[in-house]
């Protein structure tokens, strides 16, 4: 039963980043086009919307591995024991936020699924219009703020344990650069993730 959790955890470890990151990073690009005016992103997100095969890509990469993902995070949010109260050390905290932000994660992104990719099924088009709409509301630019944030930071967080769990960082060295990395990577995505909300206001 141990070396079955340790398989799964191992797995949804490996699904955080491949496919789940690389889609969050090129997601998060598309819509940086935003930032270029409405021609400029509908362009791009037609082209997305517009592969070859898409509806069986988005299920085999995105949203399969995304539930196992998510369902299996759950049960590792509230099954996990944090002492950051006994000790608060930098990697306790970080413990503690991946957990919080993987929840976060489940909401935000049932939502943003439901705001765009049902809404696009049952007919209406997603594009700059429909998101201008939805950050009409100071409400929604908050709430969007917040999961792009929690993304970025559950992915990069999320890559540094990565990295240790299969055995990429081993030395203390080589973990304290990779959180130089991973924090760097955690800030410029989140940049460009939120230049893009803004850029629909």
């Amino acid at each position: 039963m141990r070396d079955y959790d340790f398989g799964l955890r191992r797995l949804h470890s490996l699904l955080g980043i491949i496919p789940i990151g690389l889609f969050l990073t090129q997601h998060l690009i598309v819509n940086h086009f935003a930032t270029n005016g409405v021609e400029s992103f509908n362009r791009a997100s037609a082209f997305m919307g517009n592969l070859p095969f898409v509806l069986w890509l988005e299920w085999i990469v995105i949203y399969i591995p995304l539930m196992f993902h998510a369902f299996f995070g759950l049960y590792i949010a509230f099954t996990g024991k944090p002492n950051v109260n006994r000790y608060g050390t930098y990697r306790n905290w970080m413990f503690l936020l991946q957990r919080i932000t993987g929840v976060i994660l489940v909401v935000f992104i049932a939502w943003h699924i439901w705001q765009t990719r049902i809404q696009k099924a049952l007919g209406t088009e997603v594009d700059f219009d429909m998101m201008a709409d939805v950050f009409s509301s100071p409400f929604m630019i908050a709430f969007y703020v917040l999961g792009v944030v929690s993304a970025t930071f559950h992915f990069a967080n999320g890559f540094w344990s990565f990295l240790v769990t299969w055995g990429v960082t081993q030395s203390a060295r080589s973990q304290r650069i990779s959180t130089y990395v991973m924090t760097v990577l955690f800030l410029a995505l989140s940049v460009i993730g939120i230049r893009a909300i803004f850029a629909f206001v």
